[in-house]
């Protein structure tokens, strides 16, 4: 196996490599934090090994092997050559039980391990002491199974991972943003130390470079899930939420309240849920505090943080987007096909757009748009950039990305929300536009806007397709 020695900078990457790179391997790839931590290390330069059941989950920069960890002797092949293992794997959506498949699972992930001359096991458990919830002594077991084969272990435990994703993070944005009034029971005051996602990913990232050991960590703050609440609404922009304490909605009526306001994976959130009433707070911040050199993000500032990773995800990727909602963004998709003769004319035709409403098609459409914004307090104006380019201005949008075949624009001023236009020419397998319109809704004006005008819009992004091939076929002649 190979060794490295390198120095980590404040953001958990790698300075100096003494000698070749350590090959990681992450088992649960294709989870939420697993496929942010194989991007990271990727990005990095790290050989990365993707671990789980199903090869089409597991991200494409990580060199694929699909293993189901329950089968030890498969996991051992596939974990030939690795050096550190993170394993971020959990059973919770199989529901009743996860206690025990997890135990197991963690049982046979650690003898694959040794059998296989793993040098580290870096884990992700769960904050807590005392009398624990089902889900938060199910995660500390895991931690005392891996480490039953004799494998050094690096044992990270935090609570609420903020980030767009993360189904704690998810259940709180939902809530948030379609509740003006709450109900809500004794578990809103529970402490709580949440923790940032990019700071999270920055421990893991480092966690192959401490002494084993069990490390707790979580933001510079405790808070409240009540506080928490109130955080996001001030940084979204949202007016103050009233929130009426009753001393009588127990956890398991929550769950059941959380099914009916979010759509996030009851599966997962019911076990999560209950956990509310108990203080997930870091008690020792000590040995962390020594073997990592990170400074954390506050709460406004891992909620800002958050939802600015998430824009910008959704510009990289919006042309890969299917429809329907996904981590609080709503996205409709539409398809034309197109002549091949007619394949120049919209690509050039995309290059000359703004400045005026007939480029998008139904002009008297955009004017009742821009009407009707202007009682919210819009002020959307018209302009075409010297040169198209990113970050360049087109009328209300700015320019998220521009290249031959493929345009996305994106913007902050609509009063409900985020917004991205976004548009693909495909010449193979038969040439045709793909056009992808997104929006993150704030608050409930944001979300009545999309489903008022959802029917409206689908019968545009229709019409709009065909536009653009009559724009070209009029460039053509």
């Amino acid at each position: 196996m190979s060794t490295s020695a390198g120095a980590t900078d404040r953001a958990g990457t790698e300075l100096v490599h003494d000698g070749p790179v350590d090959t990681y391997a992450v088992a649960g790839a294709g989870g939420y934090v697993g496929r942010r931590l194989v991007a990271g290390l990727v990005g990095d330069g790290r050989p990365v090994v993707g671990l789980g059941r199903r090869a089409a989950q597991i991200p494409d920069a990580a060199e694929k092997r699909p293993t189901d960890v329950a089968d030890t002797a498969a996991t051992a092949r596939a974990l030939a050559g690795v050096d550190t293992a993170y394993y971020l794997v959990h059973s919770m959506a199989g529901g009743h039980g996860f206690t025990g498949r997890d135990r197991a699972l963690a049982e046979s992930f650690a003898a694959a391990a040794d059998e296989a001359g793993v040098r580290r096991i870096v884990y992700l458990g769960g904050l807590g002491h005392g009398a624990l919830s089902e889900h938060l002594r199910s995660r500390q077991e895991v931690g005392v199974a891996l480490a039953s084969s004799g494998v050094e272990v690096v044992e990270l435990r935090a609570a609420v991972v903020i980030g767009a994703g993360s189904i704690s993070f998810e259940i709180l944005r939902y809530l948030t943003e379609r509740l003006p009034v709450m109900i809500c029971p004794r578990w809103i005051t529970t402490r709580v130390q949440p923790i940032a996602e990019a700071d999270l990913l920055r421990y893991l990232v480092a966690a192959p470079h401490v002494a084993p050991g069990i490390y707790e960590i979580g933001g510079p703050q405790a808070t409240t899930y009540r506080d928490m609440i109130a955080t996001y609404a001030a940084v979204r922009g949202l007016r103050a939420r009233a929130i009426v304490d009753v001393p009588v909605l127990t956890p398991w009526l929550s769950a059941w309240w959380v099914d009916l306001v979010t759509p996030v994976d009851r599966r997962v959130s019911h076990s999560l849920i209950e956990s509310l009433t108990t203080d997930v707070v870091v008690n020792d911040p000590a040995p962390a505090a020594t073997a990592f050199d990170i400074d954390p993000l506050d709460v406004a500032g891992a909620i800002r943080a958050a939802l600015d990773e998430q824009a910008g995800r959704v510009s990289a990727s919006l042309l890969r987007f299917d429809p329907g909602l996904r981590d609080g963004v709503y996205a409709m998709r539409s398809e034309a096909p197109l002549p091949a003769a007619d394949v120049a004319g919209v690509q050039s035709d995309l290059r000359r757009c703004g400045g005026d409403l007939r480029w998008y098609g139904l002009a008297w459409a955009w004017r009742l748009r821009m009407l009707l914004g202007r009682a919210f307090g819009e002020r959307l104006r018209l302009g075409r950039p010297p040169a198209l380019e990113p970050g360049a201005a087109v009328d209300w949008w700015q320019v998220a990305h521009v290249s031959d075949d493929a345009l996305v624009l994106r913007t902050s001023s609509w009063f409900c929300g985020e917004a991205w236009l976004g548009f693909r020419m495909h010449e193979a397998p038969r040439p045709r536009l793909v056009q992808v319109v997104a929006l993150r809704p704030r608050g409930v004006v944001g979300l009545v806007y999309w489903w008022a005008l959802w029917p409206a819009h689908v019968v545009v992004l229709r019409i709009a397709s065909r536009h653009r091939a009559r724009r070209a076929r009029r460039g053509r002649g």
